[in-house]
């Protein structure tokens, strides 16, 4: 692998660990206070499991996007500049819900936030089939999120 490549890569490992990152300051604030006195679903992992599973998934989404930034055609300059976006709506997530204390709000930005990762998906799927498997994880992880985010909402 050339130097360039490297660079290229850890580029887009560390644009995508900024988000989670950024994230941390809304986070770290509210897990040990407001976050412990909210009724828990009973689903919920343990809170040590976030941090291991979140840099896996965004060391995968940020190869991910390398893999795409590698590929041939102008449509990529769109896709990478969606998962930019879809960054963004990531992040924006753990500031209304840690931050803001907004519990409907973070429900409805992290619907809109598997919708676009499953656009994303459709969108890395044309420059790399690897880069939308990787992507598939995190797909995963935050269904499941998802389903933590209205279990909270419910029950609080």
């Amino acid at each position: 692998m050339r130097i360039g490549n490297i660079l290229s890569l850890v580029f887009f490992i560390a644009l995508s660990l900024s988000a989670g990152f950024i994230g941390s300051f809304a986070t770290a604030g509210s897990i040990e206070t407001w976050y412990t006195t909210l009724t828990q679903p009973s689903w919920t992992p343990p809170n040590w499991i976030f941090g291991p599973v979140w840099t896996t998934l965004y060391v995968l989404m940020g190869t991910a996007a390398y893999l795409v930034s590698r590929s041939k055609g102008v449509r990529k300059v769109f896709t990478l500049w969606f998962f930019v976006a879809h960054l963004v709506v990531n992040t924006l997530w753990s500031i209304v819900f840690f931050g803001l204390h907004e519990l409907l709000l973070a429900v409805l930005v992290i619907v809109l936030l598997d919708v676009l990762i499953l656009i994303l998906i459709r969108l890395f799927w044309k420059h790399s089939h690897i880069a939308a498997y990787l992507l598939l994880p995190y797909l995963a992880w935050c269904l499941y999120a998802t389903s933590l985010s209205i279990g909270l909402l419910v029950l609080n």
